[in-house]
């Protein structure tokens, strides 16, 4: 034996043990666990204190990774506002089964739930909302890697229930303002990060203070008001750019919606799923979900999430959770459904239903309720 190979000796097993996977350095094994697929999370969290850690309380560290080797998953954002508050928590949720929601920071201005959502990439932009009854011009960014948010560019007019969208490069927000505001809608160049507000033109008569609903459909931007919706399309010259949508949308579309595969899906007051074809213009009842779902979807609200409708509403609470005197609480239940839509003959809509489950939010009080609801990719 050489005197290197004496002097040289093998590191103890302890040196090379991890935390995460105990025969792997902490820093390989991370890299192993970014090429699963997050449907894996849930079971894997379930085998030690470490990887539950990991994967539930502080996935920085996994999200960074996932980054590197350009790997993504479509996830949730859902706010919940609590009866107590008019400003909402937000949570982020995996939609596969058993995946615990995930706390996310407040938001710094702490607005109400009239504030405007919209996603692009993995960045949320929280757009307007009210502080004290007052409505507000902030634009707050949530970067859902690092789970931390950022201030954004003001508004250049205060607004409340408005519509937000996110066009290639563009933060697009419309309404939730009085209708004479000469910024009633504006526009946000996302690839400049010094770029401002600049107003968008609209013609008077088209102008509706309240916006209920917001979604991108063929490239258009729509959005249901008090009094009909109005359609956007920011190819088209500046004087044929808005219009009312169609009458047969509007009779159908109340207020929550998401846009799979080309369809505008919605549902009415009876819980049914309905979606509208803008070729056909006709609306269809997505059959086969009704022995599946209850018929009355308490604050129901949609997502396009990887090409599936993902469907969530406030489910009913059968039991309670302690707090730690032991003393029992309310919580809220939440259900979701993921829905593979297929079309058949005759403009028919057939959905199955891929998955389903029930997530607890135990540290939210009964009669909270759903407020936003949006897909990314993380």
């Amino acid at each position: 034996m050489s005197a290197a190979s004496a002097s040289s000796p093998d590191p103890p097993e302890e040196a090379i043990r991890g935390s995460l996977i105990p025969v792997l350095p902490d820093d390989l094994a991370l890299h192993c666990l970014a090429l699963l697929p997050r449907a894996a999370h849930p079971s894997l969290a379930l085998v030690s204190r470490a990887l539950h850690d990991l994967l539930c309380r502080h996935p920085e560290p996994l999200l960074a990774a996932r980054r590197r080797l350009r790997r993504s998953d479509p996830h949730i954002i859902i706010s919940v506002r609590p009866p107590y508050s008019a400003s909402p928590r937000f949570f982020l949720l995996l939609p596969h089964p058993g995946w615990p929601p995930l706390p996310l920071p407040s938001p710094p201005i702490p607005v109400s739930s009239s504030s405007a959502v919209a996603a692009a990439g993995h960045r949320l932009f929280l757009v307007g909302g009210s502080v004290a009854g007052i409505p507000a011009p902030a634009v707050q960014i949530l970067d859902t890697r690092t789970r931390s948010w950022s201030i954004g560019p003001r508004l250049s007019s205060p607004r409340e229930f408005a519509a937000a969208a996110v066009l290639p490069d563009v933060l697009f927000v419309a309404g939730g303002c009085v209708p004479s505001s000469p910024f009633w809608a504006e526009a946000l160049d996302l690839a400049s990060p010094c770029a401002k507000w600049s107003p968008v033109p609209s013609p008077d008569h088209l102008r509706e203070k309240w916006m209920h609903g917001c979604v991108l459909l063929a490239r258009k931007v729509l959005a249901v008001a008090d009094r009909g919706g109005l359609l956007y399309d920011p190819a088209a010259p500046s004087g044929e750019a808005w219009a009312p949508v169609s009458p047969v949308l509007d009779m159908g579309w109340k207020g929550r919606a998401a846009v799979v595969g080309g369809i505008l899906y919605s549902y009415d007051y009876m819980g049914q799923v309905k979606g509208y074809d803008p070729e056909t213009d006709a609306w269809s009842t997505v059959e086969g979900l009704a022995k599946e779902l209850p018929r009355f979807l308490c604050g129901a609200t949609l997502a396009n999430v990887g090409g599936l409708l993902y469907l969530v509403w406030e489910g009913k609470c059968e039991g309670k959770a302690s707090n730690e005197q032991g003393q029992s609480k309310g919580m809220v239940v939440i259900e979701w459904a993921t829905i593979e839509v297929m079309r058949a003959e005759e403009g028919r809509l057939i959905g199955k239903i891929l998955s389903r489950d029930t997530v607890m939010f135990t540290d939210m009080p009964r009669g909270s309720a759903i407020t936003h609801c949006i897909a990314l990719d993380l």
